[in-house]
C-alpha cells in the first residue's frame, strides 16, 4: 500500500462515509435540538483523573460482599481476625487477604497487641458510607 492509499484510508476512518461538516451554529444543537447552555462552570467542577481513579478504587471496596460483612462487623467492635472468621463462617486466610484490601484502601486499621492483631474501622467515614448505601437501596 503506497503513502496516498495510506492517508486516504486514515482519512476515510476518521469520517464515516458520507458524514457532513457541521458548522458552528449546528454543533451547539444535539440530538433533541435544543441549544446547549455553558458548561464551563459544570466542567470547572469535574476532578482530576487521579481523585477520579481514587474514587472508584474506594468504590471497588463495597462491591465485595464479603468486605462489607467485614465493614459491618467491625461497627461492632474491634475485632481479631480469628473472630471475624467465625462470625463470617469463613476461613481466616479468606478474612485476611480482605482486610489487606480494606487497610490498603484506608478502610481498616490494624493494631498490634503482640502477636495479635486487632482490626477496627478506619474513620467514621466509612461508617457514614455503608450508611448512605443502605439508606439508598431502602428507599
Amino acid at each position: 500500500m503506497g503513502k496516498k492509499d495510506k492517508e486516504k484510508s486514515k482519512s476515510a476512518k476518521a469520517e464515516p462515509k458520507g458524514a457532513k461538516k457541521k458548522n458552528k451554529k449546528e454543533e451547539e444543537l444535539c440530538s433533541g435540538e435544543h441549544v446547549h447552555a455553558d458548561l464551563k462552570a459544570v466542567e470547572e467542577n469535574i476532578p482530576d483523573l487521579d481523585t477520579l481513579f481514587q474514587l472508584a478504587e474506594l468504590f471497588k471496596m463495597f462491591g465485595d460482599t464479603t468486605r462489607i460483612r467485614i465493614m459491618c462487623v467491625l461497627f461492632q467492635r474491634e475485632l481479631c481476625v480469628c473472630e471475624i472468621a467465625e462470625l463470617l463462617d469463613m476461613g481466616q486466610s479468606a478474612i485476611s487477604h480482605q482486610l489487606r484490601l480494606l487497610r490498603n484502601a484506608h478502610l481498616v486499621k490494624v493494631k498490634r497487641d503482640g502477636k495479635q492483631s486487632y482490626y477496627s474501622l478506619d474513620d467514621t467515614h466509612v461508617r457514614e458510607i455503608y450508611l448512605l448505601g443502605l439508606e439508598h437501596i431502602s428507599e
